[in-house]
């Protein structure tokens, strides 16, 4: 693995634990993002594919659950000694920080959902791809992954490169009623958000 791809290599520290990480690039436009690899990755391992939220992730906002669906993913792959994050430049669904910020503010003057208020700005629901990361799967040889994920789009684009994904659902508890909104717009546009009930319980 890697023998074809430009890469760099170090130690990283997480809650006090060492994991070796190799970085590469995902240079695909504004699907554009980097390939973070723990460990000694092999076919089976867990990946997330994920994409940027400054709001959530960097400034700590409480109205979307990127934060939490990162946090747990790296949970994961720490407590299994491997794995690979695709991080993917994808910010407001691929669509930019402005135009986030714009539906934010198409919110809160409508009461639509996030997903609407992108529609009803003249922009699409959601303008992200995922091809260049299940592709950069490939190219790291792996023909079978755990797909850490609630996005029936992502287990589409890996499946459509020939690897072979079990779903590994991720749930998190919303921290504030918006998140909670967020969470149940999401679901209403097909994304798989666990609940205790069918048909998005944990065992699906």
């Amino acid at each position: 693995m890697w023998t074809n791809l430009n890469h760099a290599s170090h130690w990283c520290t997480r809650d006090g634990r060492e994991l070796r990480v190799r970085v590469t690039d995902i240079r695909a436009g504004q699907d554009s993002g980097h390939v973070l690899a723990f460990g000694s990755i092999s076919d089976g391992c867990l990946v997330r594919i994920h994409s940027r939220c400054l709001y959530g992730e960097s400034l700590g906002f409480q109205d979307c659950d990127c934060k939490p669906q990162l946090d747990r993913s790296l949970d994961l792959i720490q407590a299994d000694g491997s794995g690979i994050l695709v991080y993917l430049e994808q910010e407001g669904r691929g669509h930019g920080l402005l135009a986030k910020a714009r539906g934010y503010g198409e919110s809160e003057r409508t009461g639509l959902d996030t997903f609407a208020s992108f529609l009803s700005l003249g922009y699409s629901a959601d303008d992200r791809r995922y091809n260049h990361a299940a592709q950069a799967l490939v190219d790291l040889g792996l023909t079978a992954v755990q797909l850490l994920t609630n996005n029936p789009h992502k287990l589409s684009a890996v499946a459509k490169v020939g690897i072979r994904a079990t779903v590994v659902p991720l749930r998190t508890h919303p921290r504030t009623a918006r998140e909670r909104e967020y969470q149940e717009a999401k679901r209403m546009y097909g994304h798989w958000i666990p609940t205790d009930r069918a048909p998005w319980a944990m065992n699906f």
